[in-house]
């Protein structure tokens, strides 16, 4: 129990550190995912997110940052395997199922909820 706790307030935490960037700066909203993606790559590659995820469990996993370390993954990976080419193929390798299933769900939830634009 107190696992799902702690992934619950870790997340939590670093859902509000992104919405307090974006309250209390002029940053719009892709650039803090994209923030949130970049750091979870560089502390991916410092050695750094590893024994933070497994202290936090899924709460570290979820947010965008646990997609920047699962980039950083799949890019260190596909180096040590396919040398200077996996530097490209990596990255969306390793987190393709999250990227289709971003794709399928996006467009269902566009059929259901029926978007329009704005005036």
């Amino acid at each position: 129990m107190m696992e799902l706790v702690k992934a619950f307030l870790v997340g939590g935490v670093i859902c509000a550190l992104a919405q307090i960037l974006l309250d209390k700066t002029k940053l719009m909203p892709g650039r803090v995912m994209v923030l949130l993606v970049v750091s979870g790559t560089v502390l991916g590659c410092l050695g750094i997110y590893e024994p933070f995820a497994k202290w936090a469990g899924a709460g570290a996993g979820v947010p965008l940052l646990g997609f920047g370390n699962t980039l950083w993954k799949g890019v260190e990976k596909a180096i040590g395997e396919e040398g200077f080419l996996g530097i490209f193929k990596g990255g969306l390798t390793a987190s393709s199922a999250g990227i289709c299933a971003a794709l399928v769900f996006g467009y269902l939830g566009a059929l259901v909820f029926k978007p329009k634009m704005k005036k």
